[in-house]
C-alpha cells in the first residue's frame, strides 16, 4: 500500500461541481478548491498522489468574497483559491466518486 502525506489533505479543500468545471472535465480538467497558500508545485504534487494520475499543467485563481447586506449590517464572503488541473491524456479524475 502507497503512503499519503497527510499534508496532501491540507491542499486540495474539496473538488468543485458547477456546470463550468462539469464541462471542463469533457477537456481533462477537473476543478479544486486549495488552500489559500497553496503553489502550484504543490498542488500538482498533492493531485498526481492521491489520485494516482499524471498532471499535465495546474492554473490557479483567487475567487473574491462577495459583499452581502443581511438586516442593515454588512458582511462579506471569504475569498476561494482554486486550481484546474488538467491531466495528461489517458488519465481521468471522477470526482463524484470520492477518494
Amino acid at each position: 500500500m502507497k503512503t499519503i502525506d497527510p499534508r496532501h489533505y491540507d491542499i486540495i479543500v474539496s473538488p468543485v461541481v458547477t456546470e463550468k468545471a462539469t464541462m471542463a472535465s469533457e477537456h481533462n480538467k477537473v476543478v479544486f478548491r486549495v488552500a489559500s497558500k497553496a503553489t502550484k508545485p504543490q498542488i500538482k504534487e498533492a493531485v498526481e498522489k492521491l489520485f494516482d494520475v499524471k498532471v499535465k499543467r495546474v492554473n490557479t485563481l483567487v475567487r473574491k468574497g462577495k459583499t452581502k447586506v443581511f438586516r442593515g449590517s454588512f458582511g462579506s464572503q471569504s475569498d476561494v483559491k482554486r486550481a484546474v488541473v488538467t491531466l495528461e491524456e489517458g488519465h481521468r479524475i471522477d470526482v463524484t466518486t470520492g477518494l
